[in-house]
């Protein structure tokens, strides 16, 4: 990750007058660093140890006001829990079926479908979402070793 982005985010939360906690700053640099769109829970073990006051509560709050702000997506698939994304920037997900690993992927043609969308039906689109599921490459893999 780069530290430019780091910065970027904090400016977004001054220009909307969000107080910067080091509670915020963390949950929001652990976010940024990570790839694999944790859970609120996930989170909060990572920085357990370095805020030991800090409840799964304050996590939540303060993943609240930064997906209010539009610094980070909540993705929820299924009934697993949501997790949550810091790349604000348009792409989808390929998710795995055994253990719910989310890995993003670009295909900016895709964005045609929203004009054609808008097109056939007379719709003003708003936004879509593309999921793809499987097996990840480590599931395969122990999956085989199994058998």
């Amino acid at each position: 990750m780069s530290e430019q982005r780091l910065q970027e985010a904090i400016g977004t939360l001054k220009e909307s007058g969000v107080r910067i906690t080091p509670q915020r700053h963390a949950v929001l640099e652990f976010l940024l660093n990570s790839m694999t769109h944790p859970t609120a829970d996930e989170i909060y073990k990572a920085l357990e140890s370095k805020f030991p006051n800090m409840s799964v509560a304050t996590v939540y709050n303060n993943l609240r006001v930064l997906r209010e702000i539009g610094l980070v997506r909540e993705l929820t698939y299924g009934d697993s829990s949501s997790r949550f994304d810091c790349s604000t920037t348009e792409h989808y997900h390929i998710i795995c079926d055994v253990c719910g690993k989310i890995v993003d992927f670009h295909y900016p043609s895709l964005d045609e479908v929203e004009s054609l969308a808008e097109q056939v039906t007379g719709f003003d689109v708003s936004y879509h979402r593309l999921e793809i599921y499987g097996t990840c490459e480590k599931c395969k893999a122990l999956a085989t070793q199994k058998h």
